[in-house]
């Protein structure tokens, strides 16, 4: 079942006792649970921005006025011996040597393991000789030495979240911060396991009066899994406060937290940050094309931006992505406006950020896994009247000139992200265009297929010398049936051009990337170009009849925790490792094991009448869990069932998606957090 990994290895789990006896951690592999986006204004008496205003002031020290940028080994290390001195003085040369610093990183920052599991005879923490011979103080003066700074981690409990035990905080705050304040650490990550039961607010408020005790500007880290809503009362506390559990190096971890974040703007500050977790980037579970939205997203919410890969073995791609100044303005704007979303229907989610000189930062993020047109306005985003805008691109690093519209075609995944401003030199940019599909490619291998595409000019002046091409993998044939390129497109209208697609006999099923690209040139000559990735799927036309959708090959699967099961219920975090599907006690021998928030999709090419399935949470989980199914046809839900848990019976689900392209099976946290949302779809059954 669901199980919360510990600190020793990232294939070592524990069963969850209770929150308050061992606590969900802070560093490793737990998602948190999906929140609905943009929800309707609420009550002014009620809303989150009355609350914050309610709430105790910031703490007046002037530390962390854009939020923390830095370095954290949990994620890339854990507990193994490569954490040590070493590792530790070798991030601070990169972060020197590969523009890091430049870039405003500037926390290099210890987690656990660094300190023997037992205090000394006067009761103070020692740290591990084997890791750290030389002592804290060293380290952190190296790291000075280097003009950066060093954090350090403890837990507000008896002991902190590693198996092993390391001695926590609870009961020794002024000793701890006065020993951390004598070696020149500069930030406290205070975790929450082992807390005996201790109200939150007090222990957290201890140690806050503990740092402030020492003299020394130390920035605090709250990390108590936002499970007292730490946005609503830990401003004068800490000045940034997990809201979420722990991230994992997963697409459905990384989008979950995000999910949990983003309805928490009005708490977002100057000196108090939400904090989703640290990043992810380049640990190797997502793609390129995921990592940018993760960095974008995070930026977007005014998060902390904390590294979580091992800088030493980081890929010339994971640096270009840590280090997009661009993007990283976004997230250190001095306003400190943490981005709201303004709609997120069908996946399309559109996140506005205010910036401290006016313009607007705009999120395009697509959380499905296939392209999707997303659009906005500069007036929706909140911006001026004018005859036409700015719009940069913080990716691609261009800038062009729009009527008004902010839009794009977006990979699955993939955000576009965007500076728009009312800039009255906005023309000197070339127009805006858009690059648009007519439907996702799905082609049966040797059989052609017709493809349209489209590239809109957005801005205010035309787009001239148009030209587009279409490319794909070696050996597919790719032709048009119509125009390339035209002389002009003007403002609104469009060149399209229809394509035969054609994947060579005997290729396998599966995703490929095709490239659309067109190159154009403004009024005044400047050339410019747009080029837009593509998913095409070569997929085989599935069987009339009754079939399994356990049986069945998949387009596509996110998962909260490990892989779609066939057959077999979620299990664990590896694959294979589930068990036979059982709810209410009840044996299914075929269907799919998942785990919220989860989504698989299945080509249905316009021949299928129905999916049937009995769901339910897996009885793996024992009394917990809490989840929801969908049924979604080419984007649209055409059925769903209410919050189910451990102790409902299977539940009969039952859709109509005649005539539907894609059929997506989707199941939701119950919203109560995603810790053993273990789901069943069991027997499920397409009917073509």
């Amino acid at each position: 079942m669901r199980h919360l990994p510990t600190r020793t290895a990232r294939t070592t789990r524990r069963r969850v006792v209770g929150a308050l006896a061992t606590g969900l951690l802070c560093a490793a592999g737990v998602t948190a649970p999906a929140a609905v986006a943009a929800p309707p204004a609420p009550e002014p008496a009620t809303s989150p921005a009355a609350i914050a205003q309610e709430a105790s002031p910031t703490l007046a020290d002037g530390l962390a006025a854009t939020p923390p940028m830095g370095f954290n080994n949990w994620n890339s290390t854990h507990c193994r011996a490569e954490f040590n001195e070493s590792m530790v003085k070798g991030i601070a040369d990169l972060f020197v040597d590969k523009g890091l610093k430049a870039a405003g990183y500037q926390y290099v920052n210890l987690d656990d393991c660094w300190a023997l599991p037992l205090r000394d005879a006067n009761g103070k923490l020692v740290p591990d000789p084997v890791r750290f011979p030389h002592g804290i103080k060293a380290v952190a003066d190296y790291v000075h030495s280097k003009g950066l700074k060093l954090g350090i981690y403890t837990s507000a409990g008896t002991k902190t979240c590693s198996s092993i035990g390391f001695p926590g905080g609870l009961g020794h705050e002024y000793s701890d911060a006065r020993q951390f304040a004598d070696w020149g650490v500069d930030y406290l990550k205070y975790d929450n396991c082992n807390n005996q039961g201790v109200d939150a607010k007090q222990r957290y408020r201890t140690m806050r009066d503990a740092l402030k005790a020492t003299g020394r500007p130390i920035v605090y880290s709250i990390c108590e899994w936002g499970s007292n809503k730490p946005w609503e009362w830990a401003a004068d506390v800490g000045h940034l406060w997990r809201t979420t559990g722990d991230i994992s190096d997963s697409w459905g971890s990384m989008l979950s937290l995000m999910k949990q974040n983003l309805p928490l703007a009005p708490y977002a500050g100057p000196g108090h940050w939400n904090d989703p977790d640290m990043l992810e980037v380049g640990n190797g579970g997502m793609t390129a094309t995921e990592y940018r939205t993760h960095f974008s997203m995070w930026s977007v919410m005014a998060s902390p931006l904390l590294i979580g890969t091992d800088l030493r073995k980081a890929s010339a791609e994971t640096l270009d992505i840590l280090s997009n100044r661009e993007v990283i303005a976004v997230d250190q704007d001095p306003l400190g406006k943490q981005g709201t979303v303004l709609s997120s229907e069908g996946g399309r989610w559109v996140v506005d950020k205010e910036m401290q000189d006016g313009s607007r930062v705009v999120a395009l993020f697509n959380e499905s896994g296939s392209p999707q047109r997303i659009a906005t306005s500069a007036h929706a985003v909140g911006l001026p009247d004018a005859d036409a805008y700015t719009v940069r691109d913080l990716w691609q690093h261009q800038s062009y000139n729009t009527a008004g519209t902010v839009s794009a075609t977006v990979p699955g995944h993939g955000t576009v992200l965007v500076r728009v401003s009312a800039d009255e030199k906005w023309a000197a940019n070339p127009p805006a265009v858009e690059l648009g599909l007519g439907a996702t490619p799905f082609l049966e291998a040797g059989k052609p297929a017709a493809l349209t595409t489209s590239v809109t000019d957005l801005g205010r002046t035309p787009a001239r010398r148009v030209s587009v091409a279409l490319s794909g993998p070696d050996g597919w044939s790719i032709e048009p049936s119509s125009p390339t390129d035209t002389d002009a497109v003007p403002t609104g209208k469009a060149l399209t051009t229809s394509w035969t697609v054609t994947a060579p006999a005997g290729t396998a099923t599966g995703a490929y990337d095709l490239s659309l690209r067109a190159t154009y040139r403004s009024p005044t000559g400047t050339r410019a170009a747009s080029v837009l990735p593509l998913t095409a799927h070569v997929v085989v036309a599935p069987p009339a009849g009754a079939s399994s959708l356990g049986d069945l090959p998949w387009l596509s699967t996110t998962n909260g925790w490990g892989p779609v099961e066939r057959n077999t219920s979620n299990g664990e975090s590896a694959a294979g490792d589930g068990h036979p599907i059982s709810i209410g006690r009840v044996v299914y021998a075929k269907g799919l094991g998942v785990h919220a928030d989860s989504a698989v999709e299945y080509y249905t090419g316009g021949s299928c009448a129905r999916v049937t399935a009995h769901v339910g949470v897996d009885d793996e989980t024992g009394a917990r869990g809490t989840v929801a199914f969908e049924i979604w046809a080419d984007g649209k839900k055409v059925t769903s069932t209410g919050v189910l848990t451990n102790a409902d019976a299977a539940q009969a689900l039952s859709a109509d998606v005649s005539g539907a392209q894609v059929v997506r099976l989707v199941v939701t946290d119950g919203g109560d957090g995603v810790d053993y949302d273990h789901a069943d779809w069991g027997d499920a059954v397409l009917t073509c």
